[in-house]
């Protein structure tokens, strides 16, 4: 597909994002669907499962006269927009995402950060990635947003993945400062078992 069509996030029915998703594929639109491994416990095990990062959401590749082909799709909800008009799901996130998606790198939701520290990915498997820089006393993750959803992923990093803060455009960095201090106290939205890697 052309890379000058945009991309939408779709609200999809519950649990029907992977369903969703195919179907949409079936009808020849590109789509992007993250996940990431969750541990469930069973009776008698434990069993890793993938699981929507942002569940109810499927992101599509499609232009403006696609759209009543892309609504009739068996699973589809909405297109996310305002005032009735679909949005644009911003490039470099998708971008990030899709890279994402690629790896084996630890992943999980997390709350969303409008602001903070930003930085640039600079080796290892997330190389030109950029997100906001959160750390604590045990790890150091990358928390990379969906604007418009106002949701986001948290990855894992490793120790010695290397990483350069990119200058505040706007002048001054209190800030994002402070929201790197923030960022070190949230959790993982929900109380869910623990994560581990994607495949």
């Amino acid at each position: 597909m052309s890379t000058t069509q945009p991309w939408f996030a779709l609200q999809t029915k519950s649990r029907s994002e992977k369903k969703t998703g195919y179907l949409l594929k079936q009808k020849g639109f590109e789509c992007l669907t993250p996940t990431y491994r969750l541990r469930r416990k069973w009776s008698d095990r434990v069993v890793e499962i993938d699981w929507p990062l942002f569940p109810m959401y499927v992101f599509c590749h499609f232009n403006a006269s696609a759209l009543g082909k892309v609504l009739s799709t068996p699973g589809v909800i909405k297109i996310v927009g305002f005032g009735g008009k679909p949005a644009e799901v911003a490039m470099e996130e998708i971008e990030a995402l899709q890279l994402l998606a690629q790896t084996n790198c630890l992943r999980e939701p997390w709350k969303y950060i409008p602001h903070g520290t930003r930085v640039l990915i600079e080796s290892g498997p997330l190389t030109g990635t950029q997100g906001i820089i959160c750390q604590d006393d045990k790890n150091r993750r990358l928390v990379i947003s969906v604007t418009l959803l106002q949701r986001a992923v948290a990855v894992q990093l490793d120790e010695s993945t290397m990483i350069s803060v990119i200058p505040d455009s706007k002048g001054g960095n209190k800030s994002g400062l402070a929201s790197e201090i923030a960022c070190g106290l949230l959790r993982p939205t929900g109380a869910g078992p623990k994560y581990s890697q994607s495949a």
